[in-house]
């Protein structure tokens, strides 16, 4: 940015340019970090989950094998259509740093008994309870990973952001200011010897006026 006048205005200008970048780069640097550490705990929360979702589907289809394995398939497939039980799921959302986050309420409303405990295996009840546990599950699961892919995409432009302040931004700038401060001391040097030339000139007598 040498092609900058080397102006007092472009001077101030500049200085006020730099601070503000300056402190627009802190302000992202933290906002990175928050970003990337709240992203690390849902991580976590995710890793954590998907453990949870595969245990409670193994044991709901543990369940159902066994169900179908005492009572018969036909039994347990009629005994499944007996089932009512309504999942309803609410959607809100949640801000980190400007960024939104989806909210995963998931609710159940019972309407059991579903059928008469006689002739039936107590496995089907462990299946059903699993079943319904692994869905609510899966809604936390499903908020973390679409949280986790909406962090990271936020986190990639934050970086970009700060790499152009820290990498081009500041450093045109300070060295804009550098080359207009350089110029105007440079300026002010040579003025200040044209003036001392100019004074010792004028101190001087004129040898051509004569003295009567």
């Amino acid at each position: 940015m040498k092609n900058v006048a080397p102006t007092k205005t472009n001077l101030i200008r500049i200085r006020d340019e730099l601070k503000f970048a300056r402190m627009g780069h802190d302000l992202l640097d933290q906002k990175r970090n928050i970003l990337v550490l709240e992203l690390l705990n849902l991580v976590d929360q995710a890793v954590e989950y998907e453990s949870k979702v595969d245990a409670a589907l193994a044991k709901a289809y543990v369940g159902l094998e066994d169900s179908v394995l005492a009572m018969g398939k036909i039994k347990v497939g009629a005994l499944a259509s007996a089932i009512d039980v309504k999942a309803t799921i609410a959607l809100k959302q949640r801000r980190v740093m400007g960024v939104a986050l989806p909210v995963v309420q998931t609710s159940f409303e019972d309407h059991g008994p579903y059928y008469s405990p006689m002739d039936t295996s107590a496995a089907i009840d462990g299946a059903v309870a699993a079943f319904r546990d692994a869905l609510g599950l899966l809604g936390r699961l499903a908020e973390l990973k679409v949280s986790i892919v909406r962090l990271a995409r936020e986190v990639r432009k934050t970086i970009r952001k700060v790499n152009a302040l820290e990498k081009i931004a500041i450093p045109e700038l300070d060295e804009s200011l550098h080359y207009i401060q350089n110029r105007i001391e440079e300026s002010e040097r040579d003025m200040f010897v044209l003036m001392k030339m100019v004074k010792d000139r004028l101190s001087k007598p004129d040898p051509e006026v004569s003295l009567e």
